[in-house]
């Protein structure tokens, strides 16, 4: 398991935004050397945790629960073969494009060193949003991201440090329940009836998630 490329965006007036001034840092690139990461600070108020990263929306992105974003080389190739063309390392908007990482598949609260210093913990999938249906300009793209639902994971930093493309990864907590960042973002999404299934993964949960899942489960049981 290894990081293939950490990818950084910077600041871009586009017309497919909801950002009041009309900005986004969706459009990420690879950068060589190191690349110092910390989180943030809370959401609406820190931004990536990852220096030189922008994020422009913070309404809806960055803070310390969504500091970092990976997305799995792997997913990446399946979708190039399904739309027919090339996706480079960052073109889903992820800071951490990896290999041979279940990306999708890690367990919230799973714990991942990448080099020597630096640990992330996984808080939740990525809910598609109109932004990034515009960045890559595809027809339905939020439907069918959702259909498929390998959403990557957000991950917030346990210890800061820099990493840089080439780390290897190596998972150093796994937590003994069976959510997943994919059930996390189904549950949030299209099957509603998971969402008292999640609260087993406890304090790890995205807040955001946590509360309505305790909230569903007060209202309908489970």
């Amino acid at each position: 398991m290894r990081l293939l490329s950490v990818n950084l965006g910077r600041p871009e007036a586009v017309a497919y935004t909801s950002q009041p001034q009309g900005l986004t840092g969706i459009d990420k690139r690879p950068v060589e050397g190191p690349v110092r990461v910390s989180a943030p600070g809370p959401k609406g108020v820190g931004g990536s945790g990852l220096a030189g990263d922008a994020v422009c929306e913070l309404r809806h992105h960055g803070g310390d629960d969504q500091a970092v974003y990976a997305f799995a080389r792997e997913d990446l190739d399946e979708w190039e073969r399904e739309l027919g063309r090339t996706l480079g390392n960052g073109a889903f908007g992820e800071n951490l494009t990896t290999r041979g990482l279940d990306v999708s598949g890690a367990r919230i609260g799973e714990r991942w060193r990448i080099g020597s210093d630096v640990v992330l913990e996984v808080s939740a999938g990525r809910i598609p949003c109109l932004t990034f249906q515009g960045h890559l300009g595809e027809r339905q793209w939020v439907k069918r991201f959702t259909r498929k639902a390998a959403t990557g994971a957000y991950l917030r930093v346990i210890a800061p440090g820099e990493i840089r493309a080439g780390d290897a990864v190596e998972i150093v907590h796994l937590p003994d329940h069976d959510v997943t960042a994919r059930m996390q973002f189904q549950a949030v999404t299209t099957h509603r009836e998971l969402l008292p299934r999640l609260l087993a993964a406890g304090a790890a949960l995205h807040p955001e998630s946590l509360a309505a899942a305790r909230k569903y489960a007060a209202e309908h049981g489970g």
